[in-house]
């Protein structure tokens, strides 16, 4: 969120005249008033919450239009939990999810697929406050789907589903050892899995660089796609 960052404060302006209700959810605080700023300055009422139980609180209060979710909440019931129970009880409520990453299965494990008709909106693709509000305009009207990509096919880095899944683990600090006892497989399969997903994300292996950080920060770059 760090190009939103930087046109927070001068030059936002709050119009009295709310266009529609917003719920947002964001585990991290900082994200979490940027985000409830930039709508607020593009003339959405919102209630940020941290926590799905508060969102749903906030859901049964303000009816809103749009629900904003990231999909990683930390431990618990994830965005894509939100999202399926969305769909469930309040089908009237448009979706708005707000990753980190281009492809949602990098985001949370073992998520499952996103409901159709959800706005996917990729956080380094937030240029400015307009950005947002269109993705919750689009919510509303059903204008377009469920993703939006942020470059052309040709800047992403296509992996398969198991590499995104030792991906994440990577950068979530797990060991090979650890990384195999997830899987359910061999120390030495999985360093095999580690040394495959290295060269697919072209890491040069070498003393020089340290392929775990990054292939890390590669993680959180938004460029990585699932095939």
């Amino acid at each position: 969120m760090e190009p939103v960052t930087a046109n927070l404060g001068l030059g936002w302006s709050v119009t009295n005249f709310p266009r529609g209700r917003v719920v947002t959810v964001e585990d991290e605080t900082f994200t979490r008033n940027l985000v409830a700023s930039a709508l607020e300055s593009e003339g959405w009422e919102v209630r940020a919450c941290a926590t799905i139980a508060e969102t749903i609180a906030a859901i049964e209060d303000d009816e809103p239009h749009v629900v904003m979710c990231d999909l990683d909440l930390g431990p618990g019931p994830s965005g894509v939990d939100l999202c399926r129970r969305l769909v469930e009880e309040w089908p009237w409520i448009g979706i708005v999810v707000l990753s980190t990453h281009t492809s949602p299965d990098l985001a949370v494990e073992s998520m499952g697929k996103l409901p159709r008709d959800v706005v996917y909106l990729v956080k380094s693709t937030v240029l400015s406050p307009q950005t947002l509000s269109e993705a919750v305009e689009a919510a509303i009207s059903g204008r377009f789907g469920k993703e939006q990509s942020p470059t052309g096919e040709g800047d992403m880095i296509v992996i398969t589903q198991e590499q995104g899944e030792v991906l994440r683990l990577i950068a979530q600090a797990y060991s090979n050892a650890a990384i195999a006892q997830q899987r359910g497989t061999s120390l030495r399969a999985a360093e095999a899995m580690v040394q495959r997903l290295f060269q697919a994300l072209g890491i040069d292996t070498g003393p020089e660089v340290n392929a775990r950080v990054r292939s890390a920060m590669m993680w959180n770059s938004g460029r990585i796609r699932i095939r």
